[in-house]
Parts: C-alpha cells; sequence; structure tokens
C-alpha cells in the first residue's frame, strides 16, 4: 500500500441484511473502495505517515437489486491532541441515505470535474468534510478550500435526477444540509469555535490542563450563538455526537459553579441529552 495519502481509512461493507448472494461482491467493493480512499493524495498539504487522518467509513447495505443498493453510511474521524496519546473525535456522522450502482471488479472512477457514481461522490464528499474539519481544527478556518470541495461535489450530484441524499431542503441533515450548515454565513462562528476548542484548548491540556478546559469553557457560548441564528442547524448534531461525551469528561475536573453552569448552557443546547448531561449535575 502506497504510504502518500492524507487518510488512514478503514473502510467496511456490512452486508449481512443482503441474504442469498454471493458475497464475494462484497469484499472486492470494500477492497476497492479502501484502495481509492487511501491511495490517493486529497490536498496539496504534507502529511507525514503519523499525521495521517484515522478514519472509518461502515457502509451497512440493507437492499440488493442485480447490481443496485441501499443502505446506509457511518463515517468517523479522530485526531491526535498535541503532546498526549489521546486522539479526539472531529466528526462521527450517520447517513441514511445512500443508493449506487456497483458491478464487481468495476473501476471506482476519480475526476474532480465530474460525477460518474453516487458512492464514490458520496465517499469524496465525506472524505473533504473530514480534511476540511481537520484543517480547522489546526488554524482558524483553515478547512475552506476542501469544504468548498464538498459544495462542489453537492452541486454537481444535485443535477443527477437519481441520486439520494443530495437535494436542497429535503432534510436538514442530508449531504446538502451538512455541507450548507459548514458554509454558510454563521459558520463562521462555530468553524472559529472549532478552532478554539481543539488548538487552544485540548492541544493545551498536556502542558497547562486548567488552562486549557478555561479556555474551552469560556468559547462554549459560541454555540448559542449558533443556535439563535440557525434554531435546527445540523451543525449542533455534529458538535453533540462527537464532542458531548468528551465535554462532559472536561467539565468532570472543573469547578462546582463551573459544572452547574455548564450544565445550564448545554441543557438549553440539547435538552434531550439529558442523560449524557447527568453528571454534571454530581
Amino acid at each position: 500500500m502506497s504510504t502518500n495519502g492524507e487518510l488512514n481509512a478503514r473502510i467496511t461493507i456490512n452486508s449481512d441484511k443482503i441474504q442469498g448472494t454471493d458475497k464475494s461482491v462484497f469484499t472486492t467493493l470494500q477492497t476497492a473502495l479502501t484502495e481509492y480512499v487511501n491511495n490517493r493524495r486529497w490536498t496539496d498539504a504534507t502529511f507525514a505517515v503519523n499525521e495521517r487522518i484515522d478514519c472509518s467509513m461502515t457502509i451497512i447495505l440493507s437492499e440488493q437489486s442485480d447490481n443496485s443498493y441501499k443502505g446506509e453510511i457511518q463515517v468517523q474521524a479522530t485526531r491526535p491532541v498535541y503532546n498526549s496519546s489521546y486522539l479526539t473525535t472531529l466528526f462521527n456522522y450517520r447517513d441514511t441515505e445512500l443508493d449506487f450502482e456497483y458491478a464487481q471488479f468495476e473501476q471506482l472512477e476519480y475526476n474532480e470535474n465530474s460525477l460518474s457514481s453516487n458512492l464514490t461522490a458520496t465517499v469524496m464528499f465525506y472524505i473533504y468534510v473530514i480534511l476540511g474539519l481537520d484543517f480547522d481544527s489546526f488554524s482558524p478556518l483553515g478547512g475552506k478550500a476542501y469544504f468548498d470541495r464538498a459544495q462542489q461535489i453537492v452541486n454537481m450530484a444535485q443535477s443527477q435526477g437519481t441520486w439520494s441524499g443530495w437535494k436542497a431542503f429535503d432534510k436538514d441533515d442530508n449531504r446538502h444540509g451538512l455541507i450548507t450548515a459548514l458554509t454558510d454565513n454563521t459558520s463562521e462562528t462555530f468553524r472559529n469555535f472549532w478552532y478554539t476548542y481543539h488548538r487552544k484548548g485540548l492541544d493545551e491540556m498536556a502542558g497547562n490542563p486548567d488552562r486549557g478546559r478555561t479556555t474551552i469553557i469560556e468559547a462554549l457560548p459560541a454555540l448559542k450563538e449558533v443556535k439563535s441564528a440557525r434554531p435546527t442547524s445540523v451543525i449542533l448534531r455534529v458538535f453533540s455526537d462527537a464532542k458531548l461525551d468528551e465535554l462532559v469528561l472536561i467539565y468532570s475536573k472543573a469547578t462546582t459553579q463551573e459544572k452547574q453552569e455548564g450544565y445550564k448552557l448545554l441543557y438549553e443546547l440539547y435538552p434531550t441529552e439529558t442523560k449524557r448531561l447527568e453528571s454534571l449535575q454530581k
């Protein structure tokens, strides 16, 4: 395997729900997708082998008809925290609208200016979202070029009338909704907070845990701004799915007053997540 790409991706095809079919097609597809993602350079940046972004994509198939498949894709990515062995989750996302055509041994095409398959389009879209979130976590708004690429993929995919998951206003949290939330005029508030959370918060914690924690706690009201501007923004879910448990852990070393304030703020943002927040009340 070549090691010059930016990603260290684990791709899994779960075909448990597909009965009575030759399973070798799924092994072939899993290998082809793994090579498609890991053996390509997606940025102009130089990544050392130990800097590659660990991520995973699990495709859970629910229906098959000849060479047509339906299912969902779950995407996760992590980033190492400076001077520690700790990995923080950047992205933990479930996309329930995936359908695609695939014939065994078919070449997975890569073309920047046209899309030939809903499968590779979806995979490329999530690669650019992961890269955007990763680069944003190291420099303010550093992921812009990658979010722009993800936006281009959405624009191209929308013209394919039969592909699901790309249509505007279909669902708040489909691919169109996700990239809109990461690039619209309210996104900078979230993205600058994302940088502060990682670079000035988590990355400081090995050297100065109190300062890192205080920085994160003081930055959190940015999420309230996001919510008041866009109450249903999928970005709030992106944050809670990746970070809420970690945040509760960060608060575990805080003062009682900080914990109470943290509970109040997070409960306002995530009223349905009381179970995950309950330790802040102790």
